[in-house]
């Protein structure tokens, strides 16, 4: 009873056995190849469970994702111009045939330096086309697509779709940006000196144009108040001569009383005059009413 019970656990076992042996799963981010006694036997594209021989045939996965191929250090290219840049750029690349992706090259790694020896290349070639000017303006996106097709070129042949080639940062040297930067300084102190000239000279102007138009205010407003002044002054004679001329003699009187007003106003006023000057004609006669 032992013995078949023992048997009995061992089938149980060697089956599990086989069963993990021959099942695989295919997750949906990749895809695997089986391979028969080392030759390429299949191209697993579904994901899922799927069978192979126990012991003569194995599975390898590949991503099948979209990957990134990410330079760390920034290459030097010459522009059209014989000018240098630094340029920081990436790959979208992705693998759409498997089994030639394997035969052709079968690492990540290796497939990542192929692809940039191949992107670097054409960088190097088209930035050699181009100026500075149109690798940082809106041709830069028809430059990098002519960089793509022409680097998915060569990607087919390993297997490889380029899906995007695009550039992160474009820099001149450190040599070079110093002697760019004195240079855009010198004219922008140029544009900053006319502009202050301008400003000046136009400031200058506008003073003036303000100086004489007071002026001319300043004019008109005096000759406004001199008219306005002879014309109060000739009214008030008028007024006057009016007034004064319904009664002469009051008129005079009231004259002298003015001129009497006027002459003593200060104590410490002189005033030399005969004694029968016609000044004191009223003063001559104060008094003589009253007796």
């Amino acid at each position: 009873m032992s013995n078949r019970m023992g048997m009995l656990l061992a089938g149980v076992f060697a089956a599990v056995l086989l069963c993990s042996l021959a099942l695989f799963t295919v997750d949906q981010r990749e895809r695997a190849i089986v391979f028969q006694l080392g030759e390429v036997k299949e191209v697993i594209t579904t994901p899922g469970l799927h069978f192979k021989w126990p012991l003569i045939q194995n599975v390898r996965y590949f991503d099948a994702r979209i990957l990134t191929l990410d330079t760390p250090d920034a290459e030097r290219y010459i522009t059209s111009e014989k000018k240098n840049l630094l340029v920081d750029s990436f790959v979208k690349w992705q693998i759409n045939d498997f089994r030639q992706y394997y035969i052709s090259i079968g690492d990540e790694a290796q497939a990542q330096t192929r692809i940039s020896q191949t992107v670097n290349a054409t960088l190097r070639e088209e930035f050699g086309k181009h100026t500075v000017h149109e690798v940082v303006s809106e041709d830069r996106n028809e430059i990098m697509k002519t960089v793509r097709d022409r680097a998915n070129l060569d990607a087919k042949k390993i297997g490889v779709e380029i899906i995007d080639v695009r550039l992160k940062r474009v820099d001149l040297p450190q040599e070079v940006s110093e002697s760019v930067y004195k240079r855009m300084d010198a004219e922008r102190k140029s544009v900053a000196n006319q502009l202050r000239s301008e400003g000046s000279g136009e400031a200058e102007r506008i003073r003036a144009e303000a100086d004489k138009e007071r002026e001319v205010i300043i004019a008109n407003a005096y000759k406004d108040a001199q008219r306005i002044k002879g014309e109060g002054d000739a009214k008030a004679s008028a007024i006057y001569a009016q007034a004064f001329g319904q009664n002469t003699e009051f008129y005079a009187f009231y004259r002298s009383l003015e001129a009497y007003r006027s002459s003593f106003k200060n104590r410490t006023d002189v005033l030399v005059l005969e004694p029968t000057s016609e000044f004191f004609k009223y003063l001559k006669g104060a008094g003589k009413s009253g007796k």
